[in-house]
């Protein structure tokens, strides 16, 4: 069981380590090495999710190998970059994506490493009342800011540039340690200051939690350093669920054991939480989840947790309860899934699936169906139909109601890597 539990941590494993050397390598004496414990003048993802390292004249490109010369990437770009950041824009596709590095009072912006006509200009043109010389730079969109904005720190400054309105506020973070990069990662924040990095809010920069923490444990594979060693990456038919739910703004969320995994932001890399990062008041795992109506609900044993969605889950004042009271269903659950526009819970017990439906108080059950199959592990229903799975494998059905209509069970598919990052 132990080991089923970390199965999506050692996806992790797998996603720093596949491909890609041990330790940076350092022929060149003039080559840095990150694992030494440097300091880098910028982070960024490139427009396909990989995640660049900048130092001086060379980068990295993702959490593990060697530097290499930046210019055999951006080739109009040499030496030092102040800051850099990926343009989250979705209202003007032309500039979404793009990636936009600082040097001294210039800006380049690039995609797919071609720079853009009429690059590089002065800051003041494309991000007029915000300073040259800087130390760091983040995108910040909106719902985790107040308005689709970048961010951009020089000292303990902070200048809030509006992508909308193309206005600047500026801020004093003095509680931050000096940012000498700044990286946005699975809508959470880190500001990198010498070999460590510190986790802020981005909107008031309040730092929550014990920092600051070794950047080498966490983003990059060192030796001796991280989180999985020379652990061998997971197979896909070893995965095993709890439960997988997909929330109203789309974000899908695997689990197993303590943690889980977003499978929404696999193009910056998939990677497994413990599940009290983002549910702090759940700890040791879940039974079923499913999302509604702006909400996540979460079953563990006989209790219901039921979260406001938003950037981070907040309790409902009240919760938990217990399950029989929210949504009449009595005994163990095995799985749970609400498709989009339903405004039905369908919930697995055995091989029954209960439809509650939850537009009525207090809850009914609207029908009880035997179902060809036992033993769930967890359900999702997206546009691509409803997964049951089962282990390391699951059955596809187009709707509920050809579910609901099935006595044989269908052939099942396979868990690949290209869904969690497992090795097929």
């Amino acid at each position: 069981m132990e080991l089923i539990s970390k199965s999506l941590f050692l996806c992790l494993v797998f996603v720093l380590s596949e491909a890609a050397p041990v330790q940076d390598s350092a022929n060149d004496a003039a080559v840095p090495d990150r694992c030494t414990g440097i300091e880098f003048d910028a982070i960024t993802p490139d427009e396909k999710g990989n995640t660049i390292f900048f130092k001086d004249g060379h980068i990295w490109k993702g959490f593990s190998g060697p530097a290499q010369l930046s210019s055999e990437s951006f080739r109009e770009l040499g030496g030092h970059v102040d800051a850099a950041f990926r343009m989250h824009n979705q209202e003007n596709p032309d500039d979404h994506d793009h990636i936009y590095l600082f040097q001294n009072n210039q800006v380049f912006s690039y995609f797919n490493q071609n720079l853009e006509d009429g690059y590089p200009k002065e800051i003041q043109e494309d991000f007029p009342g915000v300073p040259g010389h800087l130390d760091a730079a983040v995108e910040c969109p909106k719902g985790e800011c107040i308005t689709s904005s970048v961010l951009f720190f020089k000292g303990q400054d902070v200048y809030v540039y509006d992508l909308s309105t193309k206005t600047v506020k500026s801020k004093t973070w003095s509680h931050l340690p000096g940012c000498t990069s700044v990286f946005r990662w699975l809508e959470h924040y880190y500001c990198f200051h010498g070999h460590n990095f510190t986790r802020f809010q981005p909107v008031t920069g309040e730092v929550t939690g014990s920092y600051p923490k070794d950047a080498r444990h966490y983003f990059m594979h060192c030796p001796n350093f991280g989180h999985g060693g020379n652990a061998a990456p997971l197979k896909c038919h070893n995965v095993k669920l709890d439960a997988a739910t997909t929330d109203d703004a789309g974000r899908i969320y695997y689990f197993s054991g303590s943690i889980y995994m977003r499978l929404d932001t696999h193009r910056d890399g998939f990677h497994a939480f413990p599940i009290t990062r983002g549910w702090k008041e759940v700890a040791n795992g879940v039974d079923a989840v499913f999302s509604y109506a702006d909400k996540v609900y979460m079953i563990k044993g006989d209790q219901v947790y039921i979260y406001k969605a938003g950037t981070h889950f907040t309790l409902i004042e009240g919760y938990p309860k217990p399950v029989r009271e929210e949504l009449g269903i009595e005994g163990h659950v095995d799985a749970a899934f609400v498709c989009p526009t339903e405004n039905t819970a369908h919930i697995i017990q055995g091989n029954t699936m209960r439809d509650v439906v939850l537009t009525a108080t207090p809850r009914i059950i609207a029908r009880d169906v035997p179902l060809p199959l036992s033993d769930i592990d967890a359900g999702l229903c997206g546009a691509d139909g409803i997964k049951l799975f089962k282990g390391s494998q699951y059955y596809l059905y187009e709707s509920p109601m050809i579910l609901a209509l099935s006595r044989i069970a269908p052939t099942p598919a396979n868990i690949t890597s290209a869904m969690m990052g497992c090795k097929d």
